[in-house]
């Protein structure tokens, strides 16, 4: 059953999961196809019925819910500074984005170009990451200061690896926007972090 921090914490963990892939393939070249499909697909969501719509399901967010209950646990030893750098990067980015309707309004028609050119339910690939990718470069980065990725300079240089970043970092910001739509607050995050990890850690149970 859905409930408003349920929502929130679904959206939260779309953030999450795509920062912890912008993480993974900097560093690896390599990502979780299935998390990168749910991920990337998200963007293309642009009407759903629910916030569990616009990834699927929650089971397809195992790798964010997972990510967001290291970051919030009390103890401290999974937590990663650099995810939370690229996390905090994105909110800032989304309330920038959200203060210029002709900037949203772009970033719209772009995304439904891309989404003309994706058949129903068929897999995201590397020209569809691309487009993904040239939006966030064209209308996102621009508005600066750009999100410094760590990483292996060898990954960091190839063509599939930039495009998967940028597209990545495109749906998390489009989760972003989402947590907000759904009630997330910054505030939450330090006032609520109890409650939202302990509804994160029951959506852990219904997706293993």
């Amino acid at each position: 059953m859905s409930t408003p921090l349920i929502d929130q914490v679904i959206s939260f963990s779309g953030i999450c999961q795509a920062t912890a892939l912008v993480q993974q393939i900097a560093k690896t070249g390599q990502a979780d196809n299935e998390a990168l499909q749910t991920t990337l697909s998200s963007i293309l969501v642009t009407d759903p019925k629910s916030t569990e719509d616009v990834f699927g399901g929650s089971a397809n967010l195992k790798m964010g819910i997972n990510t967001l209950v290291n970051q919030l646990n009390p103890s401290g030893d999974s937590k990663d500074a650099e995810l939370t750098r690229y996390v905090v990067n994105l909110l800032s980015l989304e309330r920038k984005v959200s203060q210029q309707r002709g900037l949203l309004a772009m970033l719209g028609e772009r995304i439904s170009q891309v989404k003309r050119q994706v058949d129903h339910n068929a897999e995201i690939d590397a020209q569809v990451v691309r487009n993904m990718a040239a939006i966030y470069s064209d209308l996102i980065s621009p508005l600066g200061p750009r999100i410094q990725v760590a990483g292996s300079p060898t990954y960091l240089k190839q063509d599939l690896c930039q495009n998967q970043i940028r597209a990545s970092l495109l749906a998390g910001l489009r989760a972003a926007v989402l947590w907000r739509q759904v009630g997330g607050k910054r505030r939450q995050l330090l006032l609520s972090r109890k409650k939202i990890l302990d509804t994160a850690r029951y959506l852990q149970t219904q997706v293993i």
